[in-house]
């Protein structure tokens, strides 16, 4: 089960794998349960790995293994990962049983069938209730509640019931009860609103660096509101963070489906300015943004580069918060302003982090070539006689008011043998009569070929694809996107009399 609110999960589950049994004939002897982790990845499953590992070590005192239903395994994006773990129990002598499901795990087309259709939908459950998720909390932040995370100091969160009205404040760690409730952030006691107004003073009218303010509240006594001393890079943060001035702002990051933890662009926020009553005032939140975005505007792109250099060089590596806890160096927002990325600021000054990051760059230059493209896709459709109208909150294209269109950059990347293969995602929300996916070449650098992808034929969410893909994909590939333009193309004819 994936949340420990559902507590009865595994005890239903067990209910109807011991019925099972005594219908078989089964003793259950052995009993592995994974209780209040996610299905997504193998990752935090030790049950699941235990059970692994006893049935391939030879250590399984059983012969048969029962399963509550497909969905068991895991709910995966990719469904071969559920299929090669239930392959795995199989080779070693134990045959896999579900107990929920009505059909027969013997092997035969039909339940091959069936459990592959199974393994699909189990992750697209996912995946649709990422994208459900995710579109909810969206929008209680445009409607200004706040999602997760402390107030911060100077700040209080007040639980408020769904018609607005306040229920009362939320403690360091409390949560709320009921679901309709929400929370939204407020001023805290007048004595932190003063140290909050005085830091912004002191670095504004005074030109006292984050230091100097760090030092001078730990000298009076004054601790964060996580009850530590304060560093330059806390001082930073409070300095930075536009809930200061009321506006609600989410999802600087993400990290969906168990996946990468990746840095969202600005442009990729979720904001609602003013949604708050703020403790410091516009004017002089926009005076210290200016100040701080001047002091690395003055550096010159090799003095940062020295400054970042010596940073690694005295921690032996670099991150976000080490670059903003360093003295007399710009923020990690400003190398990542200047250069780009900070994984491109790393790689100038010769540091290597453990995880291969390269993809969150290659995505950005994706994102950045994808207007070029589709403004090139609509100059092909007039091009060939058809209108297409976008709209420009999705970038779904409707064509001759007959069907829709959505265009997809499908980045290449290389498996660990050296294969190359293409991960593409079909748009479930939209649902586009037709998917454009471009794909790229072994650099990302241009297209290297097109699949015209209709929804009524395309089963998965997800299409993995290699370099040859066989007929059932392949005849979908193109060289070019004239046959794209060509369905967009009209032809007069006179009318008959």
């Amino acid at each position: 089960m994936s949340t420990e609110h559902q507590k009865y999960s595994t005890d239903n589950q067990s209910t109807a794998i011991r019925k099972y049994a005594e219908q078989r004939g089964y003793e259950i002897v052995r009993t592995y349960a994974d209780e209040g982790k996610s299905g997504l990845n193998i990752g935090g499953r030790l049950a699941l790995q235990q059970l692994l590992e006893d049935v391939e070590a030879g250590r399984a005192d059983f012969s048969a293994l029962l399963v509550y239903d497909v969905s068991r395994w895991g709910r995966f994006q990719d469904p071969d990962e559920a299929a090669s773990y239930e392959l795995r129990c199989r080779r070693a002598g134990v045959q896999v049983h579900y107990c929920a499901e009505q059909f027969e795990n013997d092997g035969s087309i039909g339940s091959s069938i069936i459990k592959t259709v199974k393994r699909a939908m189990a992750g697209e459950y996912s995946r649709e209730l990422s994208v459900k998720v995710f579109a909810g909390q969206a929008n209680l932040i445009r409607l200004g509640f706040r999602q997760g995370g402390p107030a911060g100091f100077g700040l209080r969160r007040m639980l408020v019931d769904q018609s607005g009205a306040e229920k009362g404040l939320l403690d360091h760690g409390e949560h709320k009860s009921i679901a309709t409730d929400r929370v939204i952030l407020v001023p805290g006691p007048q004595d932190e609103i003063s140290v909050v107004c005085d830091v912004y003073r002191q670095f504004v009218e005074e030109s006292r660096s984050e230091r100097e303010i760090a030092d001078d509240l730990n000298q009076r006594g004054i601790a964060t509101d996580l009850g530590r001393r304060w560093t330059r890079g806390s001082v930073h943060q409070l300095l930075i963070n536009e809930k200061y001035i009321g506006n609600n702002v989410w999802g600087r990051t993400s990290c969906k489906l168990k996946g990468a933890h990746v840095r969202n662009e600005p442009s990729e926020w979720i904001r609602a300015d003013g949604a708050f009553e703020g403790v410091v005032s516009a004017d002089l939140f926009d005076a210290a943004q200016a100040i701080i975005r001047q002091r690395s505007a003055r550096l010159t792109d090799e003095e940062m580069l020295e400054l970042l250099a010596g940073i690694l060089k005295l921690n032996g590596l670099l991150s976000g918060l080490i670059i903003d806890e360093a003295d007399d160096c710009p923020s990690s927002s400003s190398f990542r302003t200047r250069f780009g990325s900070l994984l491109r600021a790393y790689a100038l000054v010769g540091f290597t982090p453990d995880h291969d990051y390269r993809y969150l760059e290659t995505n950005r230059k994706l994102r950045e070539m994808y207007p070029e493209i589709l403004q090139s896709v609509l100059d092909g459709i007039a091009k060939a006689g058809g209108i297409a109208t976008r709209d420009p909150l999705t970038d779904l294209l409707t064509i001759n008011q007959e069907f829709t269109a959505s265009v997809v950059i499908v980045r290449c990347f290389q498996t660990s043998a050296g294969n190359l293969r293409w991960k593409l995602r079909l748009d479930t929300t939209l649902k586009p009569n037709l998917t454009v996916a471009i794909r790229m070449d072994d650099g990302n650098e241009s297209p290297r070929d097109y699949y015209l992808l209709p929804r009524l034929d395309m089963r998965d969410a997800v299409l993995r694809l290699a370099e040859y893909n066989g007929l059932s994909l392949d005849a979908y590939r193109f060289d070019t996107l004239e046959p794209f333009y060509q369905m967009a193309a009209r032809s007069r004819f006179k009318e008959a009399a």
